[in-house]
């Protein structure tokens, strides 16, 4: 681990740094929009200490004045002071505007989620600090509208294995529809993150707008993870030694059952689920095929 000051371990260091950024951070939060670090010095207290002495600058602590809305047409601005919920005389603070413009949740309660959650994908707003005077500052709300977009072309990318129309049939962004953000998020987490069969942290989805005739056509770049399990078990009864080996294929595709080129080793890629158990001394072979509409279940047993 390479040193840094006082022999202060390199990435203590990186902390160090991280940390007078969030403490600034937190004041501009609380209204004191003018607060800087002057000067910051570490020096030695002992052989495992060190003292740190930091000047700050707070200055004065500001309000929010008049906030004004520019650029609306679709929401009066009655509408939009509903979802802001950031009244004249609130302390002064650009991360709460800021969230509260372009928060990103998946559960909206922010203006921008407003607007592309009902198809204005190009939507943007620009806070802009029109007037500081005492310790007020006022704000005007700069809003680009844009056209309303309705999904076209859904597409998948990079998976390998699992066939499109698994994938298709889960997600909530469906052709026809008006595009819809929280829709997209939903689909990363809740529709191709639960089929088991992708990276959920590497699946990027990726609007692409078509101004000419107000569409927008999606693509979900996902990447291919292991889903098949392996289970092993034993116990001792009777005098015997009993195991039990069991196999579960998690992307199983039943129509490629008698199709054998399909098998590498086995068919893949319809999201049907295939589970093999063998045990000793008693044997038992259970196949169980669950696909998305229906449930078959076979069992085999050899005594």
């Amino acid at each position: 681990m390479r040193g840094g000051v006082f022999g202060v371990p390199e990435n203590s260091q990186e902390k160090y740094e991280e940390n007078k950024v969030k403490m600034i951070a937190k004041m501009h939060e609380k209204g004191y929009r003018d607060a800087e670090l002057l000067k910051d010095t570490i020096y030695q207290y002992n052989n495992k200490k060190v003292n740190i002495r930091m000047d700050l600058y707070e200055g004065k602590k500001y309000y929010f004045g008049n906030i004004t809305w520019a650029g609306n047409a679709i929401y009066p601005d009655s509408i939009l002071k509903k979802v802001l919920t950031i009244e004249k005389g609130d302390v002064f603070s650009e991360e709460k505007l800021n969230k509260k413009l372009n928060g990103g949740g998946e559960n909206g309660g922010d203006i921008n989620s407003m607007y592309t959650d009902n198809g204005y994908l190009t939507f943007n707003i620009d806070p802009v600090q029109t007037k500081i005077y005492g310790d007020t500052v006022d704000v005007e709300l700069r809003m680009y509208e844009g056209p309303q977009y309705t999904n076209n072309r859904i597409t998948i990318k990079g998976n390998t294995i699992t066939n499109d129309k698994v994938v298709l049939r889960e997600i909530r962004t469906k052709p026809g529809q008006k595009f819809n953000k929280s829709d997209l998020i939903r689909t990363i987490r809740e529709k191709i993150g639960q089929l088991g069969n992708f990276d959920e942290s590497k699946t990027v989805p990726t609007p692409r707008p078509n101004p000419a005739d107000g569409t927008v056509d999606i693509e979900y770049a996902v990447e291919e993870k292991p889903s098949d399990q392996i289970e092993l078990s034993g116990g001792f009864g009777g005098g015997r030694i009993i195991g039990t080996l069991g196999l579960t294929f998690n992307n199983f595709s039943l129509r490629n059952l008698f199709n054998l080129k399909a098998y590498k080793p086995l068919p893949k890629g319809d999201g049907q689920k295939l589970s093999l158990r063998v045990g000793k001394p008693t044997v038992n072979i259970i196949n169980r095929i669950a696909s998305h509409s229906h449930n078959l279940g076979l069992v085999a047993r050899n005594r």
